[in-house]
């Protein structure tokens, strides 16, 4: 770093600044959204340190920056479609490459005081949310596990066995409809039985219905749109893909687990069962000699 320039490191401070006032609008922001008093004072707290932060920075540049407004306008409404949870986990990715970016300059006094700022809050930020979407994670897991796994898999089965796309929606919808609320049933059941505190058997019955016909609806879609069962089947499984993409990226940010691994071990398990059901489908029909 002592080969810069003063021109290249006036640069980066510019840049430094603009990402630091961007950050102390944004929890700010989410501080006013956030209802829960402990929660909304470290988001507070950090908008303030956010906003110093900037302030250092101007000392030395001795312009002013105006902030990514895009960025601001992008994690509001992160919030209110993902929960605040997920915002804030987004945010911590954001504070760990800020504080390894001012660690480069142990030189400059200001600079590892406000490294140390970013870690304190990172350590801050990841005990700090308890939101309800959260505390029924595991029946929407629940829920959306078993709808790829099982219906990707009966949905293939039925492509080759039927081999007409409205009676394979027909079928699909039947056996999803009824494979949702014997999930949500068994839900409720399994989370009365366990007596958790945190999660009403209802609600969690809800939840975990609520996912597996979300996917049924998206799965069989293709089948209800388009006359080629075989084009049906493949955007059904691109479908399948996306759904496990977006889910497994929330939940690996919201919980600050790994994405590749749970996108892998979901895509690698629902894949197969599809295939070993095409193949199923396959023989029963020649063994059968039924063609529908």
């Amino acid at each position: 770093m002592g080969q810069e320039t003063e021109q290249e490191l006036l640069k980066k401070m510019i840049g430094f600044q603009r990402e630091e006032i961007t950050s102390s609008i944004i929890y700010k922001k989410l501080a006013a959204i956030e209802k829960d008093s402990e929660n909304r004072k470290i988001l507070q707290r950090i908008s303030e340190d956010e906003s110093r932060h900037y302030a250092t920075l101007r000392s030395y540049t001795h312009r002013e920056v105006a902030p990514n407004r895009w960025e601001i306008f992008f994690y509001v409404w992160l919030v209110r479609l993902l929960g605040i949870t997920f915002a804030v986990r987004r945010l911590e990715l954001g504070e760990k490459e800020t504080t390894s970016v001012y660690s480069q300059y142990p030189d400059m006094e200001h600079f590892a005081e406000m490294a140390q700022d970013e870690q304190h809050h990172e350590e801050k930020l990841i005990g700090m949310i308890s939101e309800e979407r959260l505390e029924y994670m595991g029946s929407v897991v629940l829920g959306l596990n078993d709808a790829l796994v099982e219906f990707t898999g009966a949905l293939a089965g039925f492509t080759l066995a039927l081999n007409d796309t409205k009676l394979i929606a027909l079928t699909g919808s039947i056996t999803g409809i009824a494979a949702a609320l014997s999930m949500a049933s068994s839900e409720y059941l399994s989370t009365k039985s366990e007596k958790t505190r945190n999660k009403r058997p209802v609600k969690a019955a809800i939840y975990t219905g609520i996912a597996y016909i979300i996917t049924v609806v998206a799965l069989v879609g293709p089948f209800i749109l388009l006359s080629s069962p075989v084009m049906a089947l493949c955007i059904m499984l691109l479908m399948a893909l996306l759904i496990i993409a977006f889910f497994n990226y929330y939940y690996a940010i919201a919980r600050n687990e790994s994405f590749k691994r749970r996108f892998s071990e979901m895509a690698i398990l629902s894949f197969s069962v599809a295939g070993i059901s095409f193949l199923i489908g396959y023989l029963l029909k020649t063994v059968t000699g039924i063609e529908a």
